[in-house]
């Protein structure tokens, strides 16, 4: 790497902390990451490491979304991967504190931002249920189980015991495709038709199932398989 004066790189971070603090929406992706790394090495330029990081994983998103032995491997030290694990879990929780505080239903938009974030950028499946009261309302977000939805059996069994627990009235399903694509699987729809049939005897609905990937989650109601 390229000697950097520490004067001109002092007042390169001093610039981009400035548009920072100032709410600057133009800040590119880089920058973000660039000023991450840097909370962690001060006296090194991080804009190369960030623009790599990113090309490697295939954008800030994956980057954020990465579990910390894949950012070791990549070389970052423990300091460097809680500074990117910070943003991640931030922003996380603003986006979920956004859907516990409103009804469900009604706030797709601030349920479909949370799960982009919490689950979109994920290397492996991933199974959560939301539980709601009698007026849409999150009791909780527990994620379920990981890997495929097939031996749906079990598993609507595990979701059935779970609602009746928490006195849930409604649940919404949600699982990602690490392959970015939402479009639903044959197992998607039969889990899907198999916790319905559970839940009705149980005066419990089934809202939905939504399927995360690259882009807006996919709805299986929208889709007309509910």
């Amino acid at each position: 790497m390229a000697d950097v004066d520490p004067e001109e790189l002092k007042g390169h971070r001093a610039r981009l902390r400035e548009r920072i603090v100032n709410g600057d929406n133009a800040l590119l992706d880089h920058e973000l990451v660039e000023y991450l790394l840097g909370l962690t090495i001060p006296r090194t330029d991080t804009k190369p490491i960030a623009k790599r990081l990113i090309a490697q994983f295939g954008g800030i998103g994956r980057l954020l979304g990465a579990d910390a032995e894949l950012l070791r491997k990549e070389g970052l030290s423990d300091a460097q991967i809680g500074a990117v694990q910070i943003a991640r879990l931030a922003a996380r929780r603003l986006l979920e504190a956004r859907v516990a505080e409103a009804e469900v239903i009604s706030s797709s938009q601030a349920l479909h931002d949370y799960l982009r974030v919490a689950m979109a950028h994920r290397e492996s499946e991933e199974v959560r249920v939301l539980f709601l009261d009698a007026k849409n309302r999150l009791i909780a977000n527990e994620a379920m189980w990981e890997g495929t939805v097939d031996e749906s059996a079990a598993h609507v069994r595990e979701v059935m015991k779970r609602a009746l627990e928490l006195g849930a009235a409604a649940i919404i399903l949600v699982h990602n495709h690490p392959s970015g694509d939402s479009t639903p699987s044959r197992a998607d729809i039969l889990l899907t038709q198999d916790m319905i049939a559970a839940a009705r005897p149980l005066k419990i609905e089934v809202h939905d199932h939504l399927i995360v990937g690259a882009g807006e989650p996919a709805s299986l109601r929208a889709l007309g398989h509910l």
